[in-house]
């Protein structure tokens, strides 16, 4: 099909993993630590984030002065605890595993791109397999992470393909405006987080089902907007 990308940029927590459940307790439990408990505002805030927006948001929330902001301690606290968890296994996000094995058939380059640590990214590939991606973008190997462009640019150079050309596929506010700024089409599909509507964005409640013709659509921008999934 001609109308279809040339590369499809995944978002990996939310999006093809239910890994921001585990995520949910590790956040809850540093909040814990620090003396107050996580509201679901705060936890919504720093979805898709990278570790220092994410742990920037908390100190916040918690009321901790510059001088108690021990962010290379507290990332590692929570990288440790985030492995723990993803070592008690990650679910997949439902229709994830089937739309991946939909692409490849297709033979549509794909690239993970997320603002998840190389580190814990890794641990994470286990799951999804990491031969399944021409290229993967972790949020410490770019300058700035999401909701920054850099990630999704970065995916887009390393595959050689305008960025125009990529569709990604996301589910969180951060997320959708990283790949809006590298310009990319998006296919959203929603987890933890509302997403406002926007031009290059088409709405989906999940990936069960998706088909290649529901993804030329997405990145031609032919699908109306969904009001239930904003």
């Amino acid at each position: 099909m001609s109308d279809l990308p040339k590369a499809i940029l995944w978002d990996m927590d939310g999006t093809l993993l239910d890994s921001e459940k585990l995520w949910d307790i590790a956040i809850a439990d540093l909040a814990t630590d620090l003396g107050f408990e996580l509201t679901h505002e705060v936890r919504e805030s720093t979805l898709g984030n990278s570790m220092t927006n994410a742990l920037t948001k908390v100190f916040d929330a918690a009321g901790l002065p510059d001088a108690e902001r021990d962010l290379p301690g507290r990332a590692a606290w929570l990288r440790s605890r985030v492995s723990a968890l993803f070592k008690e296994g990650i679910p997949w996000m439902p229709g994830a595993r089937e739309t991946l094995d939909l692409i490849a058939a297709q033979g549509i380059a794909m690239a993970l791109v997320t603002n998840t640590e190389r580190e814990l990214a890794d641990e994470a590939l286990a799951t999804l397999g990491p031969d399944r991606f021409t290229v993967t973008v972790c949020g410490d190997e770019v300058e700035q992470g999401k909701p920054a462009p850099d990630p999704y640019l970065r995916a887009a150079q390393l595959l050689g393909i305008d960025p125009a050309d990529c569709l990604a596929v996301e589910d969180s506010p951060t997320g959708t405006q990283a790949a809006r700024a590298a310009g990319c089409p998006v296919l959203v599909v929603p987890s933890a987080a509302p997403i406002p509507a926007g031009e290059g964005r088409t709405f989906r409640p999940n990936l069960v089902g998706v088909t290649l013709d529901d993804v030329a659509a997405a990145f031609n921008g032919t699908i109306e907007h969904r009001e239930d999934l904003r």
